[in-house]
C-alpha cells in the first residue's frame, strides 16, 4: 500500500484502497491470464477464501457498444446440451455486439437478436450464418451468406471423408473447391454433375418382404439437395464486394474456441460464476491493431 509524508507536519498517511480496482485486477488474472485461485492467493498475499469471495463479488462493467451499420456474423456455441450462447459479431471491428444465453438454437432466438439490435440502432447490411432451416427467410431482403465451412460439413456428414462411390467422390471434390469458385462456374459444374449422375440417383431398392421401396443412394441425394437449396446464398459475398462480406463464420468460431479454452481452465465452477466468466470474455473486444 502506497504511503505519503506531509512535508510540513511530517504526518504519514496511506491512499484509500479501491476494492473495485483490486477486484478488476484479480478477475483479469483469473479469467484472461488463466491463474488459479491458489496462484492468486500467493500473488496477492491473501487466503484462498478471500480470493474466492472477491471473485464472487466482482461485477463486470456494462458493455458500451456503439450502434452502426455492419455485416453481422452470427452463430451459436454450447457448453452442454441445454446451455449455450447466441453471438453476433462485427467481423470488420472484431467485436461482439450481441450475446444472449440460450437453451436451444431456434429461429425465435435469432429473431430476438435481430429485433434487439435494430431497436438499439444497428443496421445489418448483410448476414453470415450457417444453414439453419428458415434462417434465410427471417432477415427478409438483407443479403444472406451461407458459411462455406458449414456447407462443407453438411456434405461431409452425408458422404463421409472417404466416400466409396465415384459420384460421391466427384461431388465432394466439387465442394472442396467451393471457396475458390465463382457462382457461374460452380453452378455449371453442379448441373453437369447432376446430368451425368441423374439416372444413378433415381435407382431404387425394394424390400422383398413388404414391397416398399426407397432410393438406393439417399445420402448422396441429400448432399446434392443441400447444395441446390443453398446455392443462391453461397456466393452473396461476391455480389457485394463493397461490403467485404466474409464467406465463413470462422472468425466467430475461432473466438468460440478461445472462449472454451479459457472456461475449461476453471472446471467445476458454479453456474453463476461460470456465466460471469463467459460474459466477460464475450464482452472483451479484440480489435485489429493499426
Amino acid at each position: 500500500m502506497q504511503r505519503y509524508l506531509c512535508a510540513e507536519c511530517k504526518h504519514t498517511f496511506g491512499s484509500i484502497r479501491k476494492p473495485s480496482r483490486l477486484r478488476s485486477s484479480l478477475w483479469h488474472n483469473y479469467v484472461f491470464n488463466r491463474h488459479t485461485v491458489k496462484q492468486l492467493s500467493i500473488k496477492y498475499k491473501h487466503s484462498v477464501h478471500w480470493i474466492r469471495k472477491e471473485l464472487r463479488a466482482y461485477e463486470p462493467p456494462s458493455p458500451a457498444i456503439a450502434p452502426r451499420e455492419m455485416v453481422a456474423v452470427m452463430d451459436c456455441t454450447f457448453f452442454g446440451r441445454t446451455s449455450g450462447y447466441l453471438v453476433v459479431r462485427d467481423p470488420h471491428q472484431s467485436e461482439n455486439v450481441y450475446w444472449f444465453e440460450i437453451k436451444r438454437e431456434t429461429l425465435d432466438e435469432y429473431r430476438f437478436a435481430r429485433d434487439t439490435l435494430e431497436s438499439l440502432g444497428f443496421v445489418m447490411q448483410a448476414v453470415v450464418a450457417d444453414g439453419k432451416p428458415g434462417l434465410k427467410h427471417l432477415y427478409g431482403e438483407t443479403p444472406m451468406q451461407m458459411c462455406h465451412f458449414h456447407q462443407k460439413v453438411i456434405i461431409t456428414r452425408y458422404l463421409t471423408t472417404r466416400p466409396k462411390l465415384v459420384a460421391s467422390i466427384e461431388l465432394r471434390k466439387l465442394v472442396h473447391g467451393l471457396c475458390d469458385a465463382d457462382e457461374k462456374s460452380f453452378t455449371q459444374e453442379l448441373a453437369g454433375w447432376y446430368t451425368k449422375w441423374h439416372e444413378f440417383l433415381k435407382e431404387r431398392t425394394t424390400n422383398p418382404e413388404t414391397g416398399k421401396w426407397h432410393y438406393t443412394h439417399k445420402r448422396l441425394r441429400s448432399a446434392h439437395r443441400s447444395l441446390k437449396t443453398n446455392l443462391p446464398y453461397l456466393f452473396t459475398y461476391r455480389k457485394y464486394p463493397e461490403l467485404c462480406i466474409p464467406n465463413t463464420t470462422n472468425g466467430l468460431e475461432g473466438s468460440f474456441s478461445h472462449l472454451k479454452d479459457l472456461v475449461r481452465v476453471h472446471r467445476g465452477l458454479k453456474r453463476d460464476l461460470k456465466h460471469k466468466i463467459i460474459e466477460s470474455i464475450l464482452q472483451k473486444a479484440i480489435r485489429k491493431s493499426n
